[in-house]
């Protein structure tokens, strides 16, 4: 039986990643002014487009045999930016680096790390993850982030926060990722005169 989310493969690597944050705005303009009204609802979500290198036989068939055990739709899988490993800021994997304070929800998120007293601890355009396996979420910094002489600090992301993580819970600075499903029930591959595979998939955020 399938446990999911699955893990990426990463015996070839990935060509291209074409990344989208996807906001849910509702908007109305004049057609006699031009002037408009916004309004923004709760939605917010990743989705990608990826392309893998051309290959062989024999990788391609880990990869087909990776995409048909999503099922579609059904299955999910864990991601992230594959040349964003590591954060602009200092932040690194080695770092203790925690929720602080039980019941946040919403766009910023307090932590604390046992660095003390570094500046831009992490910078705009870093990405952490919050959760694990099933409730693995991804999210990109705002505004660039230091850390007080305890170590305290208050994340500016997107997504915001849906679910609020326990106080406490492992904040993850390096390698972060999110957790997603492919777009469509739909897997596909083509094969040319040379026997080389081309593979592509689109994907969304699981919410």
């Amino acid at each position: 039986m399938t446990t999911y989310p699955l893990t990426l493969p990463t015996h070839t690597g990935i060509r291209s990643i074409n990344i989208r944050a996807v906001n849910v705005v509702a908007y109305e303009r004049s057609p006699f002014t031009l002037s408009g009204q916004a309004q923004a609802s709760a939605g917010q979500g990743w989705a990608a487009d990826v392309t893998l290198p051309p290959m062989k036989y024999e990788d391609a068939e880990q990869w087909n045999a990776w995409l048909l055990s999503l099922r579609g739709q059904f299955g999910t899988f864990l991601m992230g930016d594959p040349v964003r490993a590591l954060a602009r800021g200092s932040a690194r994997g080695t770092d203790t680096v925690t929720v602080n304070g039980a019941g946040q929800t919403g766009e910023n998120l307090n932590i604390t790390s046992d660095q003390l007293s570094e500046l831009e601890y992490l910078k705009a355009g870093d990405y952490i993850q919050l959760g694990s396996g099933i409730s693995t979420t991804l999210h990109k910094l705002l505004v660039d982030v230091d850390t007080d002489a305890s170590g305290n600090a208050t994340l500016t992301l997107w997504p915001h926060v849906r679910t609020a993580p326990s106080n406490g819970a492992t904040v993850v600075v390096e390698n972060a990722k999110g957790r997603w499903r492919l777009s469509s029930n739909e897997s596909e591959w083509s094969v040319n005169e040379a026997s080389i595979y081309g593979i592509s998939f689109s994907a969304m955020e699981a919410i």
